[in-house]
């Protein structure tokens, strides 16, 4: 008998293909909550790429959440462990998408993209010429890194390889540092940089670790990237910062709360560039994703372990939660 596979959100053609040919593959019609409760009912495998509710890990045939990339934060993965249930991610096949989105992103900021382009349009070409006298180059500037997993560790590539930038690392793991990098503590990083980008995954010790006082230490014309996730920074904070012209700009393709309303503070500014969550998605990431995806789904209907497995508490029989072994279960 196929498993039923359900995906949150749309995938790669060639990914919907493969799936197809293992079992039977289902796309949510919406993201909301009650949709996902209900659509997913009955799946082996849910692919996640839009924040799944909690009830969906109790669902009795649910074998496994395979997250379409690397962050945690959209599954309930304490509910899923005490029901046994799986969590896989893909980690690192979307860094370097993001890491070039760093890079863009900071560039449009150092020389005055939004507010360039936006004069040119509303006051003319030789209006907004004028902003180029006030551009700065990004090569040799000093970047801080906050979080040195697959992801700071593509963007320490691109600025150390590609513009010559030194690298304040905030890091748990300071003797695995990439070429260019040195430690720091998180003040020191972020009081030394000219351009600092948040990479660290959404922990309790995360959340709110870019406030008021973070801020008070960048320099005047540094700037802000958060490629992270956004209840890592302050945002009332920051819109606080910005309206004083506390530093020069932030690039944010994450927020809080996300997405934010249309008459928010933030959307006013012209030194802050605003993405939809969208740094990491990419033909070539999708594509890359999505085989680690089927490959996952494959290994489990073959009854072995998954190579990304994140919750190993739940392959150990626990009888006080009903965890199963995976060896008991039918994968």
């Amino acid at each position: 008998m196929k498993p039923l596979i359900f995906s949150t959100d749309p995938l790669h053609p060639r990914t919907m293909e493969a799936l197809s040919e293992i079992g039977d593959l289902e796309i949510a019609s919406s993201c909301d909550a009650s949709t996902l409760i209900r659509e997913s009912l009955g799946a082996d495998f849910v692919i996640v790429r839009s924040k799944v509710p909690e009830e969906v890990a109790q669902h009795p045939n649910l074998k496994a959440f395979i997250r379409h990339g690397a962050g945690l934060d959209m599954i309930p993965v304490q509910a899923a462990t005490e029901n046994g249930v799986m969590v896989v991610n893909a980690p690192g096949e979307n860094a370097i998408t993001v890491a070039e989105h760093v890079m863009w992103s900071t560039l449009g900021l150092m020389r005055h993209l939004n507010a360039m382009q936006t004069t040119q349009r509303t006051e003319g070409w030789a209006q907004a010429r004028t902003w180029s006298s006030s551009g700065r180059e990004l090569s040799g500037k000093i970047m801080g890194i906050i979080g040195m997993g697959n992801l700071g560790r593509a963007v320490c590539s691109l600025a150390s390889r590609g513009f010559g930038m030194p690298i304040r690392a905030v890091t748990s793991r300071p003797n695995e540092l990439c070429d260019g990098a040195v430690s720091r503590t998180l003040h020191e990083a972020i009081a030394e940089s000219d351009v600092v980008v948040l990479c660290c995954p959404l922990v309790p010790e995360t959340v709110g670790l870019i406030g008021e006082e973070q801020l008070n230490l960048m320099k005047p014309d540094a700037i802000l990237i958060n490629v992270s996730r956004g209840p890592v920074v302050d945002t009332d904070a920051l819109v606080a910062c910005l309206q004083r012209d506390g530093i020069a700009g932030a690039s944010l393709d994450v927020v809080s709360p996300q997405p934010l309303p249309q008459n928010h503070p933030l959307l006013k500014f012209r030194n802050v560039i605003l993405t939809p969550h969208a740094a990491g998605i990419s033909m070539d990431s999708l594509e890359r994703i999505g085989k680690i995806v089927v490959s996952e789904v494959q290994q489990i209907m073959s009854g072995r372990l998954p190579e990304n497995l994140c919750n190993h508490d739940v392959a150990q029989p626990d009888l006080s939660t009903g965890t199963v072994p995976l060896d008991q279960r039918s994968c």
